[in-house]
């Protein structure tokens, strides 16, 4: 493999293309000559969605969970999806939100030889908070573990069976910090951050722009659960595979830009990392009692201001249906 640092007007179109308003900041990662471009938000994304993983298209396709992203009208759902790593020999690094300073801080995913920190989510499919766990690559070859990687009639020769313990599959925690998972990057996760990186690839980029203009993936027109949880490939949203469990579709609110906040000074942090402010309390979004996908359940709404509160309890997975083929595990 033959790194190249990430592109900074790459990631600053790409965030462009998704309308942010954010405050967009170049920090210098120390001991890397590269650049990632921040976006900030001063209220708590919200939980992770819970969906199946669609059939990968054909053999090389790595997996790319989803997220929510910032754009013009607040958080937004882009959907998971297969996608075509740049070159061999690297994996997928996701996105992920991390308090920092009294605001929630947006980290660029990246491809590179090692899979490096994404605060500690658990993106499920191989992603659970640390490392890939849904494959590797070895001898030129990508190898896929049959155990969280969606195969459907697609034929792939270089396979192996591997489950993890010690996961918690029910936590759909969005964003690192107090209130959220607090965990701090290991050393060789803050190696793979120093090191050179490829920004994501146009059709990535292209996918999160498509996001951006579907009013449906708006948080604050589905309520957290957006209708589109995952496709095929980039941008094929027309074959999506909508949420595990059935959204409730509160009365969509009118279309209008998020209010203007006022980022708080950044600093970059030892090592290129963002730990949250000593001291700092976030404004963590709590889900309601019953959790989603329920008819009684009130409308999301961010909070911005209050302490944390604990997490819900694990919520038991839904009962498979006559005939229902539920994918590989979260």
């Amino acid at each position: 493999m033959s790194p190249r640092p990430l592109s900074t007007r790459a990631l600053l179109v790409a965030a462009a293309l998704a309308g942010a308003p954010a405050a967009i900041v170049l920090t210098p990662a120390p001991a890397a000559a590269q650049f990632e471009a921040e976006i900030t938000a001063n209220f708590a994304p919200p939980p992770l969605i819970d969906y199946d993983q669609p059939p990968i298209p054909e053999a090389g396709y790595i997996w790319t969970p989803g997220y929510w992203a910032w754009g013009a009208y607040g958080y937004y759902w882009v959907p998971g999806t297969w996608v075509l790593p740049p070159e061999v020999g690297v994996l997928w690094t996701p996105p992920w939100w991390g308090f920092t300073n009294g605001i929630y801080v947006f980290h660029a995913g990246y491809w590179g030889p090692t899979v490096g920190f994404y605060g500690g989510i658990n993106y499920g499919f191989g992603y659970f908070g640390e490392g890939f766990a849904g494959g590797y690559w070895a001898g030129g070859r990508l190898f896929y573990n049959a155990a969280y990687n969606h195969f459907g009639g697609v034929h792939i020769t270089n396979v192996y069976v591997r489950n993890v313990t010690n996961i918690t599959i029910n936590n759909r925690v969005s964003y690192n910090g107090p209130g959220g998972i607090v965990r701090q990057p290991t050393p060789a996760e803050r190696a793979a951050f120093r090191a050179p990186h490829i920004a994501p690839t146009r059709n990535q980029v292209a996918h999160i722009q498509l996001a951006s203009q579907n009013r449906e993936l708006l948080a604050s027109v589905n309520r957290g659960r957006p209708p589109i949880a995952a496709t095929v490939r980039p941008t094929e949203f027309q074959s999506h595979v909508p949420p595990a469990r059935p959204a409730w579709m509160a009365r969509p609110e009118p279309m209008t830009p998020s209010r203007p906040y006022e980022p708080r000074p950044y600093a970059a942090q030892p090592n290129g990392m963002h730990p949250y402010g000593e001291g700092q309390t976030p404004r963590a979004y709590a889900p309601p009692p019953g959790g989603f996908g329920r008819p009684a359940m009130p409308a999301y709404e961010p909070h911005m201001a209050g302490p944390p509160r604990p997490p819900s309890a694990p919520r038991p997975a839904p009962a498979p249906q006559p005939g229902e083929h539920r994918g590989p595990q979260r």
